[in-house]
């Protein structure tokens, strides 16, 4: 209660100071010089604490709008950076079609573009999913490409949905020929990128960089598409056959669209379907 009643009492002699110093009527007698010596460092320490007050309040109030302003634009950042990588998205994804359309344009055969939407996870199997199935009027057996050369066969066909065959799975074989001194072999999956041209004879003539392609009498691939090229010639004295590996044009595990060819080759002649005899 004394506490409450002093600081009455000291903020009323304040404020009559105050408003007799404003007037200019402050006496000079040497109590009033007292009391304002004594009333002088209170009014100094009032006003730096209203000062300081001010200064915190205005500085809070400054932190909290910079900071609704940074998570503002930390939002717009994130949404510009999202846009920009679907923009990168899109460019990479029209290159790739790009190639599709030129490399269509130039086989003059007609193709369904397919995504890939999985791949088989087992080290025993080389397939992957394609987003098409009979529906779109896929086969089994269809020739599956990309611009860079050979992917595989679709060997099972659901209704929207189909399962390719990769050319590296061991149980892939491709009719095949040196494109250069058109030696004949078949094209054998490995399960690695590297893989194997069988029954060439040791007497052929095959260099390092040598390009393979399909030979079109295997009834599933057209003539001509390329399959890789060669990296490794072994012959030996003792063997009738040359070993001679090859390494696949297509980089697997970064397939994202693919080609279907629309017409199957006749299995047993090799013309197309729509030539083959009746």
């Amino acid at each position: 209660m004394l506490a409450v009643i002093g600081a009455i009492i000291f903020i009323l002699a304040n404020f009559t100071i105050l408003t007799i110093s404003s007037k200019g009527q402050l006496p000079e007698n040497g109590f009033d010089r007292f009391t304002i010596a004594l009333i002088a460092p209170f009014q100094m320490m009032v006003s730096r604490t209203i000062g300081f007050t001010e200064q915190v309040w205005e500085n809070y109030f400054s932190i909290v709008a910079a900071s609704k302003e940074n998570s503002l634009l930390k939002k717009k950042l994130a949404l510009t950076m999202k846009m920009q990588n679907r923009c990168r998205e899109l460019e990479l994804e029209n290159k790739r079609l790009r190639k599709f359309f030129n490399f269509q344009a130039s086989s003059g055969d007609s193709f369904f573009v397919a995504g890939v939407i999985g791949r088989d996870p087992s080290p025993w199997f080389k397939t992957i999913m394609i987003d098409k199935g009979s529906v779109d009027g896929l086969t089994k057996g269809l020739p599956v490409l990309v611009a860079e050369g050979i992917v595989g066969q679709i060997v099972s066909v659901s209704k929207n949905y189909s399962r390719v065959l990769l050319i590296t799975d061991r149980s892939s074989a491709i009719d095949a020929l040196v494109q250069n001194s058109r030696i004949r072999g078949i094209f054998k999956g490995n399960n690695t990128e590297n893989c194997i041209f069988k029954y060439v004879l040791r007497k052929d003539d095959i260099h390092l960089g040598d390009i393979i392609v399909s030979s079109g009498l295997d009834g599933v691939f057209p003539k001509g598409l390329r399959i890789g090229k060669v990296v490794a010639v072994h012959k030996s004295n003792s063997h009738l056959f040359q070993k001679v590996m090859i390494k696949t044009f297509v980089n697997f595990d970064k397939l994202e669209e693919v080609l279907v060819c629309k017409r199957k080759l006749c299995q047993d002649t090799g013309y197309p379907d729509e030539f083959s005899p009746r």
